[in-house]
């Protein structure tokens, strides 16, 4: 017999879920049954977002994601920079190769 393997849910999916959650608009088992997820699970997701909610308006970690993005922004640049130069190398051994060849 074999084992069934877990479901992994997208950020999106479980933030579209919470939100449904939070409506109140149909109980945990009717979105359980729409969505295809165990009502603890759900219990848990909506539980991790709130807990989280305060975090969002705080400016401590406002500053941090943006000292993260700025990094992020940096190694990208540094990247981009490295792949133009390997490519300037690549067409410039293409053509010496080619001229040696002919």
């Amino acid at each position: 017999m074999e084992k069934q393997k877990r479901k992994q849910h997208t950020a999106e999916f479980k933030a579209k879920v919470v939100k449904e959650i939070l409506k109140e608009e149909k109980t945990i088992s009717q979105l359980s049954s729409e969505y295809g997820v165990h009502t603890s699970q759900l219990y848990k997701w909506r539980d991790h977002a709130l807990a989280a909610l305060p975090q969002l308006f705080d400016d401590q970690s406002s500053k941090e994601f943006a000292e993260k993005e700025a990094g992020w922004e940096k190694e990208r640049e540094a990247l981009y920079a490295e792949i133009g130069r390997l490519t300037t190398q690549m067409t410039w051994l293409e053509k010496k190769s080619r001229a040696v060849f002919q």
